[in-house]
C-alpha cells in the first residue's frame, strides 16, 4: 500500500455497510425476529449486526424491552439518514440494471408520419420497449441539419446534401378527389373545369403528359406545403389533388377519396435521411434498417 493512502471506509469512517439493512428492517418492523425473517437471516445475526453498528457509532440505537424494541432519539435521527441512503442506492442500482434506453428523435413529413410511420413506430416499440421516441413533423431539412433530430422522413430526389439517405419506396402519383366530384369527371380534359390543388413537390404537368393531356403546370389554385392538409381539402370537396400513392391509399380504402382517372406516373421517392453522426448510434441504425425492410415488404 502506498504511503499516505487510506481506504475510503477509513477516510469517511463509514459503518460496516452490511449492518445498515439490518438496522433499517428492525426499526421498520419493530422486531429483530421480524427483521431476520425479512432479510432471510437468523435473529442472532441481526442482533449481532446491530450491536456492531452501535459499537461503531458509540451509542445505542434501540432500547431493548421485554419482547420489544424501540428506537432511541439517536436511533430515530440515524434512521432517517439510513433510509434515504438505502433508497438512493436502490434507485441507482435499479437504473444500472435496467436496459439502456435508446432515444430517437424523428422528424417526419406530416402526411407520411401520420399515415405510415406512426404504426411502424408502435410495432417497433412493442418489440423494443427500451426505445424512447420523440416524433415531430416538418417539411424542411432544418431540424436534421441543426442537430435537432436524429432521423428524418422526407419526399424528394436522390441527392440529400449533408445527409445520408435510404430509399423507402418509389412513388407513383395520380389525381384524387371526393367521390361526389369524381362523378363529374369523365376525361382528364374535364380538369379544366375544376380547382386543382397544388403541392410544391408534385408536378401536375408530369401527370398531364402521362395522361395524354397537353397542359402546362398550373399557376393558380391553392398551394399546400403539407400533403396531409391537401388530402383533407380534397376530402372536403375543395378540388382535385395530385397525390402520392402511399399517402392516398388509406383515404381510397376508406372511400373518403376516389381516383377519377386510371392514369398515373412515376415521381420522386420517400427517403429516410439522417446526419452522418447517426452511424455511431446503433439503435438508430437498427431502426433505419428495419424501416427500409418494412417498406420493401409492404
Amino acid at each position: 500500500m502506498q504511503a499516505g493512502f487510506r481506504p475510503a471506509a477509513a477516510m469517511h469512517d463509514l459503518p460496516p455497510l452490511h449492518t445498515l439493512p439490518a438496522f433499517e428492517a428492525a426499526a421498520r418492523l419493530g422486531s429483530f425476529l421480524a427483521a431476520a425473517e425479512a432479510l432471510h437471516l437468523t435473529p442472532s445475526a441481526v442482533s449481532h449486526r446491530i450491536r456492531l453498528l452501535e459499537e461503531h457509532l458509540g451509542q445505542s440505537l434501540f432500547e431493548r424491552r421485554h419482547r420489544a424494541i424501540a428506537l432511541t432519539a439517536a436511533g430515530r435521527r440515524y434512521l432517517a439518514v439510513v433510509r434515504d441512503t438505502l433508497l438512493r442506492l436502490d434507485e441507482a442500482s435499479a437504473e444500472l440494471r435496467a436496459p439502456e434506453k435508446t432515444r430517437l428523435r424523428i422528424s417526419a413529413a406530416p402526411a407520411l408520419g401520420s399515415k405510415w410511420l406512426v404504426s411502424r413506430v408502435a410495432a417497433w416499440q412493442q418489440q423494443h420497449p427500451e426505445t424512447e421516441f420523440s416524433l415531430g413533423t416538418a417539411t424542411s431539412l432544418a431540424p436534421l441539419l441543426a442537430g435537432e433530430a436524429d432521423i428524418g422522413l422526407r419526399y424528394g430526389e436522390e441527392e440529400w446534401p449533408g445527409l445520408l439517405a435510404w430509399k423507402l419506396f418509389e412513388e407513383r402519383v395520380f389525381p384524387v378527389c371526393s367521390p361526389a366530384l369524381a362523378a363529374q369527371l369523365h376525361t382528364p380534359a374535364d380538369l379544366d373545369k375544376v380547382r386543382l390543388l397544388r403541392h410544391p413537390l408534385l408536378s401536375w404537368q408530369r401527370w398531364f403528359a402521362a395522361a395524354g393531356v397537353k397542359h402546362a403546370e398550373p399557376k393558380e389554385g391553392p398551394l399546400y406545403e403539407d400533403a396531409l392538409l391537401m388530402l383533407e381539402a380534397a376530402v372536403a370537396g375543395h378540388g382535385v389533388a395530385l397525390m402520392a400513392e402511399t399517402l392516398a391509399a388509406p383515404y381510397l380504402a376508406e372511400g373518403r377519396l376516389s381516383r377519377p382517372f386510371a392514369a398515373d406516373c412515376p415521381d420522386r421517392s420517400f427517403y429516410v435521411v439522417a446526419p452522418p453522426a447517426v452511424q455511431e448510434k446503433r439503435g438508430a441504425m437498427d431502426f433505419i434498417r428495419w424501416l427500409v425492410r418494412s417498406a420493401k415488404a409492404a
